[in-house]
């Protein structure tokens, strides 16, 4: 998933990047343990933003999809086309929803799902108008669905698979993006692959460095944000979000008080365990998870039974 690096400031380049570089690790382990490349490569999916800088982003996915084609290829000599294909969601740009004038996300929201669409996605996520003051209303979410449904079936851009293949502005994006990624790429591999950069905090410092940038040029106004930075008015129009009823979360706390009253403690002690211990060595912690699970263990249970042996995760500031 590289929607998590944008939303926290990763560039389109560093977005592929890392996320492809994520990917490549995966991949090697997977090989490495004996699965043949062409068993599991076909589903692999991804998982990318969509910003409202249209060109770029269309021209982003058809990097990230060249990339990766030739890294399957090439690298790890997969043989099935289906293993060269990038298959990817997309989410639009969260951060980029602001709370005022929050009507305008709507266009917001439109624009990046077309540069989605444009650049090829397979799954799209839109999100609402006024996420960026609470959960989103009945309504909003609706808007945002028929916000999808409005490109898929009163527009043409579903009716060819690039339709912006051959224009001057989004080859050259889509070359520099290519250059910028791989040299990001050949960073990460170099430091000894994506999990050992992540250990040196290299990507983390990297994605920290844009995100100041961007702050920086949206404070001085050389990034221009509708509504908060340029086009301001001056008295917001009162906007009433969804209020979740307190309700729900007693009801939630009494069904959660019912479902371990009404299980097998033993049973979900015992197979805690045995995913403690799994854990603790090389075994594939997943079956054990999946035990757990099935005892009706609850997700908080199961975290905290790995958090007993590998700790909580404190990201490196060594870059």
């Amino acid at each position: 998933s590289g929607y998590h690096m944008a939303e926290a400031g990763a560039s389109p380049a560093q977005e592929i990047a890392f996320t492809l570089a994520d990917g490549i690790e995966y991949v090697r382990a997977a090989a490495a343990s004996g699965m043949d490349v062409d068993d599991f490569a076909p589903r692999l999916s991804f998982f990318f933003v969509a910003r409202t800088t249209l060109l770029e982003e269309a021209a982003k996915f058809r990097a990230a999809r060249r990339i990766w084609a030739r890294v399957m290829k090439e690298d790890f000599g997969a043989r099935d086309p289906r293993s060269w294909m990038l298959r990817f969601h997309t989410q639009t740009a969260g951060v980029q929803l602001t709370a005022q004038q929050p009507e305008v996300n709507l266009v917001r929201v439109a624009v990046q799902a077309l540069a989605a669409v444009l650049g090829g996605t397979q799954s799209l996520h839109t999100n609402a108008f006024d996420e960026a003051i609470a959960l989103p209303t009945d309504k909003s979410a609706r808007l945002a669905l028929r916000t999808q449904q409005v490109l898929a079936h009163e527009t043409d851009v579903t009716a060819t698979v690039d339709p912006l293949a051959g224009s001057y502005a989004i080859e050259r994006l889509t070359d520099g993006l290519e250059a910028a990624t791989l040299d990001l790429m050949r960073k990460v591999e170099d430091l000894g692959g994506a999990a050992a950069a992540i250990e040196h905090g290299f990507q983390k410092a990297e994605i920290e460095r844009n995100a100041y940038r961007i702050a920086q040029e949206t404070d001085t106004g050389d990034r221009v944000v509708v509504g908060v930075n340029r086009f301001r008015l001056d008295e917001e129009e009162p906007y009433e979000p969804l209020r979740v009823d307190p309700a729900i979360e007693a009801r939630q706390a009494e069904r959660l008080a019912a479902l371990r009253a009404g299980r097998d403690r033993g049973a979900v002690d015992s197979a805690l365990a045995a995913l403690r211990k799994a854990a603790e060595g090389e075994d594939n912690v997943l079956y054990p998870m999946k035990e757990a699970l099935r005892a009706r263990a609850t997700v908080g249970e199961v975290c905290g039974a790995l958090r007993e042996v590998w700790g909580t995760y404190v990201p490196s500031d060594a870059f």
